[in-house]
C-alpha cells in the first residue's frame, strides 16, 4: 500500500469510514426491515405450502448473523481508516474481507426479499456498498493493469461463488428440514442435499478465508481457492442432473467452472501468489 499515492489512500482512507459508519450503523436497520416483510410473507405462504416453513427458521437465524458479521466488518474497517493513510501493507487483505461480508451478506438477503416481498430489493443497498468498498479497494492500489484485471476478475468470483454456494447450502438446509418421510431419505433426490449443502457450505468458507491470504499472494490462498471451486464444481454439477427441477445447482457449478480457469491460467496463476524458494523461506 505503501507504493499507492498519498492522495489515493486518503480516498481510501475516507471510504473506509464512510462506509464503515453504514455497515455498522446503518445496515443493522436495513437488514431488520429486509427480515420482517420475508418472515411475514412467509408465515401467509406456509399455511398452503407447509414445505416453506423451515424458511422462517434458517431466515431468523442467519439474517441476524449476517449483521453481527458485517457489523464488525464495519468497525474494522473504521479501525483501519488510518492504518490505510499512512499505507500499511496489512490493511489490504483485512480491508478486502471485512468489504466481502457485506457484498456476500447482502447478496443472500437479497435473494429470500426478491422471492417473497418483492419490489425494490432493500438488502441490494448492502451489497452495493460492499462492492464498492471492495471494488475501489482492488481498483486503486497501486499495481499495472494486468495485475488489476487478474485481481478483479478472480476475487470478484471468489465473492460472487461464495454468496452463491451459501445460498445453496440455505436452500439444501430449508428442503431437508420439510423433507417427506423425514427422518428418513426417500431417494438420492432427497440424500443427495445433504452432499450438495454441506460441501457448499464449506467451499463458502473456504473461499472468504482464500481472500486475505490471495491477498497477501500466498500459495495457501491459491491452493483453498482452487479447493473449494473444484468441490464446489464436482457436487453441483452432479446434483443439477439428479435435482432438474430447479437451475441453481447449474448456475453454481459455472461460477465454480469459471473460477476454476481464472486459478489455472498460466499468466493469471503467476500473478496471484508469490513463490519463495527454500532459502527465502528459511
Amino acid at each position: 500500500m505503501k507504493e499507492t499515492s498519498q492522495t489515493v489512500r486518503l480516498v481510501l482512507a475516507v471510504l473506509a469510514v464512510v462506509f464503515g459508519i453504514f455497515m455498522f450503523a446503518v445496515q443493522p436497520f436495513i437488514t431488520q426491515n429486509s427480515l420482517d416483510p420475508v418472515l411475514e410473507e412467509l408465515m401467509v405462504v406456509v399455511q398452503e405450502r407447509p414445505q416453506f416453513l423451515s424458511g422462517l427458521s434458517l431466515f431468523t437465524f442467519f439474517y441476524p448473523l449476517w449483521r453481527a458479521l458485517i457489523f464488525i466488518g464495519g468497525i474494522t474497517m473504521i479501525i483501519l481508516a488510518p492504518f490505510i493513510y499512512k499505507g500499511e501493507e496489512w490493511t489490504y487483505p483485512v480491508g478486502l474481507t471485512a468489504y466481502a461480508m457485506p457484498s456476500i451478506g447482502g447478496m443472500f438477503m437479497f435473494l429470500p426479499y426478491v422471492s417473497w416481498v418483492g419490489g425494490f430489493p432493500l438488502p441490494m443497498i448492502i451489497t452495493f456498498v460492499g462492492l464498492a468498498g471492495f471494488w475501489t479497494l482492488l481498483l486503486l492500489k497501486k499495481s499495472n493493469r494486468m495485475q488489476r484485471l487478474v485481481d478483479f476478475l478472480v476475487f470478484t468470483f471468489i465473492g460472487m461463488l461464495a454468496a452463491h454456494s451459501f445460498v445453496i447450502g440455505i436452500g439444501a438446509a430449508r428442503q431437508l428440514m420439510t423433507r417427506p418421510g423425514k427422518p428418513l431419505y426417500e431417494g438420492i433426490e432427497w440424500w443427495v442435499l445433504t452432499m450438495t449443502g454441506d460441501i457448499d457450505w464449506i467451499g463458502a468458507a473456504l473461499l472468504v478465508i482464500a481472500i486475505p491470504l490471495l491477498a497477501m499472494r500466498k500459495k495457501s490462498g491459491w491452493l483453498m481457492a482452487l479447493i473449494a471451486a473444484f468441490s464446489i464444481l464436482v457436487i453441483d454439477a452432479p446434483a443439477q442432473i439428479i435435482r432438474t427441477n430447479t437451475l441453481d445447482y447449474l448456475y453454481g457449478a459455472l461460477l465454480a467452472l469459471a473460477l476454476v480457469i481464472w486459478l489455472l491460467i498460466p499468466a493469471f496463476k503467476k500473478r496471484l501468489y508469490v513463490e519463495k524458494d527454500s532459502h527465502e523461506a528459511e
